[in-house]
């Protein structure tokens, strides 16, 4: 599951133990090599889809954790590209780890809380990878309400979402039982570490962004394959601010 360059299993503990943000400053120097950064096959389908969505000045990254999503956006935009996240040690390895190309978007960091973005009508495209977990359903609105705001009239707000996992598939099992881990973790011991993995469902979702002010498409991620009734693994939403 990890490189011997990831975290040990004393170092997890640690972090699962910690707050969300004391745990990925933590985590930080490691993250790259564990199955949590969101993997470059995943990263390439949705640059290759957003570009037929562009052009684009400006782009955020919402939880921009080590930078891969901000080294995703620096082709698609001509201006900039800033990356937003609450944890130090997440952006001091961003910033260390994504250099700006010659001719290319300025890059930037800002440390902020997603549910409180510093930022009104700056972006004309805003993405995030695999961050939602962190966020409880009742605090989606505001996420969507804070992203919505820091778009441009016509900006867009991508994301990826996989299909449903079926009940016969050990994924599902798993995902299930993580799930369960984290509640009785959460119920135990503070402070609290929020990460779900099936707390984000495609139908509420996209009702939280149609209050929020967004309209909403479902792009297939057709890099990523189908599964065997023909429906994709992944699509990628896109919410553009109306």
């Amino acid at each position: 599951m990890f490189t011997s360059q990831g975290p040990t299993l004393r170092e997890l503990a640690v972090q699962a133990l910690s707050s969300i943000e004391d745990g990925y400053d933590l985590l930080a120097p490691k993250f790259d090599h564990t199955p949590f950064r969101t993997p470059d096959r995943m990263l390439h389908a949705v640059a290759d889809t957003l570009r037929g969505l562009g052009p684009f000045d400006a782009g955020l990254d919402v939880c921009c954790g080590t930078g891969a999503g901000v080294e995703t956006l620096l082709p698609l935009c001509r201006e900039r590209v800033t990356g937003v996240d609450f944890s130090a040690g997440m952006l001091a390895r961003a910033q260390a780890a994504v250099e700006p190309r010659d001719g290319g978007p300025a890059v930037e960091w800002v440390r902020a809380d997603a549910r409180a973005l510093p930022f009104t009508g700056a972006f004309d495209l805003a993405v995030s990878f695999g961050a939602f977990g962190h966020f409880l359903p009742a605090e989606r609105p505001r996420l969507f309400a804070e992203v919505h705001g820091a778009l441009r009239p016509g900006g867009v707000f991508a994301f990826p979402v996989g299909a449903p996992q079926r009940m016969t598939s050990p994924l599902y099992w798993a995902l299930l039982g993580f799930d369960g881990v984290m509640r009785v973790r959460n119920l135990l011991w503070k402070p609290s570490f929020v990460m779900y993995y099936r707390t984000f469902p495609l139908r509420g979702v996209l009702e939280d962004l149609l209050r929020a002010g967004f309209t909403m498409r479902l792009r297939p991620l057709e890099e990523l394959g189908r599964r065997g009734d023909g429906s994709p693994h992944w699509c990628l939403v896109e919410a553009r601010k109306v």
